[in-house]
């Protein structure tokens, strides 16, 4: 069953509600306008996991630490596709669990951890007018670890989005990293071992959830506590990437291999568009499934730059100025580093000649506009596999953490 509409804010909550009231078995996706996706997961209407938004890969490492301190997260290798499969995080709980690093109750709080967090960036991100919402029973998840009211979740949220709001916050999210910007004037108003605190920590490095976390706090005073330093334009709140895990390759035929065998690196996707839209919601939707990204929006920087970038993958608009998507293919067959490189057109008229023209050029497939997250993976699932058996559709990850 699938159903996409736009939607306003109490009819997504009705829905969730009509999942619970209906024990739906499946996956609720919602998407804002800016392209950003969060995915919840039920089994017999109660909500099993969540997963999506700005930092699934921070948000994945903090709650380890928090709850499983005891799990060295460095020694923690998986193969680039596993990271394809949109419910990642929770295979790697479920993996961590069946051999027995992890148990049920330390799983049951950050499955709740999780969802909350989730729920709080959905309150703060999403633009009801205008957001969508999906549902597909193609994907449910076998036995869950854990089960959460949606009815409850939601109260959480609406309780926890009140009071961020009512302490001066709604303009800040938890997910920005603050950075110091005017040290000497900081300098003159705290202590010395204040300043210190401030200057190794207040570094653009960490978000605001991870530096609460370091201090064993919860996220809302921390910020409340910067809130006077930002106002001043002493600290600065700036938007960070998140960071995927550690990717190597796991096969080997024999010894020899496993003792020779090398880091691999992520993928990485590049987007040439003019659009700073287009770029931006390729952007999320390729990092939020652990890949690297680069978009180019000038055409006549697009050759240099790939060139250097050496992309896995190309997004490539049709129509841009100076230079189309027709002559930037056509240049890059000619390179042999390029040769082989799966070559996507992007358009917004899904016309035959188009396609033809495409094809003669010597792109390798064809996408339109506007941009949707299925099927955007669907491509990179498709040749990446078919390239370098990079990305996969269906794997699973056992065997891969040691």
């Amino acid at each position: 069953m699938t159903n996409s509409e736009l939607i306003e804010s109490q009819n997504l909550l009705n829905e969730f509600k009509t999942c619970t009231q209906f024990q739906y078995n499946g996956k609720l996706s919602v998407k804002n306008s800016k392209g950003l996706q969060w995915g919840f997961y039920y089994r017999l209407g109660r909500i099993v996991w969540a997963t999506g938004g700005k930092h699934p890969f921070r948000r994945w490492r903090r709650n380890m630490a928090q709850f499983c301190p005891d799990i060295d997260l460095e020694k923690i290798r998986c193969r680039a596709e596993d990271f394809a499969i949109d419910y990642w995080d929770y295979n790697l709980l479920d993996i961590l669990h069946k051999r027995q690093k992890i148990q049920r109750e330390k799983i049951q709080a950050i499955v709740e951890h999780t969802i909350a967090e989730i729920f709080f960036d959905l309150a703060q991100e999403v633009d009801f007018s205008s957001a969508t919402y999906n549902l597909s029973q193609d994907v449910v998840l076998d036995m869950p670890m854990s089960f959460t009211s949606a009815d409850m979740s939601i109260k959480q949220m609406q309780d926890s989005w009140t009071v961020w709001s009512q302490v001066g916050l709604a303009n800040i999210s938890p997910n920005s990293s603050p950075i110091l910007r005017r040290s000497e004037q900081l300098q003159r108003l705290v202590s010395p071992s204040v300043y210190k605190n401030f200057a190794s920590l207040i570094n653009g490095k960490f978000t605001l959830r991870e530096l609460a976390a370091k201090m064993k706090q919860d996220v809302m005073p921390v910020t409340r506590s910067l809130l006077p330093y930002i106002l001043k334009g002493i600290i600065e709140l700036v938007e960070v990437p998140d960071l995927p895990l550690t990717v190597t390759n796991t096969s080997s035929s024999n010894s020899r291999q496993s003792k020779n065998r090398n880091n691999t690196v992520v993928p990485l996707i590049a987007c040439v568009d003019d659009s700073p839209l287009v770029c931006k919601m390729l952007e999320d939707i390729v990092t939020s499934h652990g890949l690297r990204f680069t978009k180019v929006q000038d055409a006549v920087q697009a050759l240099p730059v790939l060139i250097q970038e050496k992309p896995d993958l190309i997004f490539l608009d049709l129509i841009m100025p100076v230079a189309s998507g027709y002559e930037i293919c056509t240049q890059l067959r000619r390179i042999p580093a390029f040769a082989n490189t799966p070559v996507i057109i992007l358009t917004g008229n899904d016309g035959l000649l188009d396609r033809v023209r495409a094809k003669v050029v010597g792109s390798t497939d064809f996408i339109s506009k506007p941009i949707v997250a299925e099927r955007v993976m669907g491509i990179i699932r498709k040749y990446l596999a078919m390239q370098s058996r990079v990305v996969a559709n269906n794997t699973t990850i056992a065997g891969t953490i040691t």
